[in-house]
């Protein structure tokens, strides 16, 4: 067993953008583990349905 582990996770997301409104999407998670409990979230981030990658911060969640 790993003592440190970074993982990566995808889920579906409702976000709301200014200029789309709301918008469903694949948002990754990029985790650190330690003994395979979370201890922080290094990165996440969204994919475009044009295929480019864009940082989570320019959209809000939406609930």
């Amino acid at each position: 067993m790993k003592i440190i582990q970074i993982k990566r996770k995808t889920q579906v997301e409702k976000r709301h953008t200014v200029k789309m409104g709301e918008l469903t999407t694949k948002v990754t998670y990029i985790k650190k583990y330690l003994f395979g409990l979370p201890i922080k979230t290094l990165h996440k981030y969204r994919e475009t349905y044009y295929g480019e990658v864009k940082d989570t911060k320019d959209c809000m969640l939406f609930i």
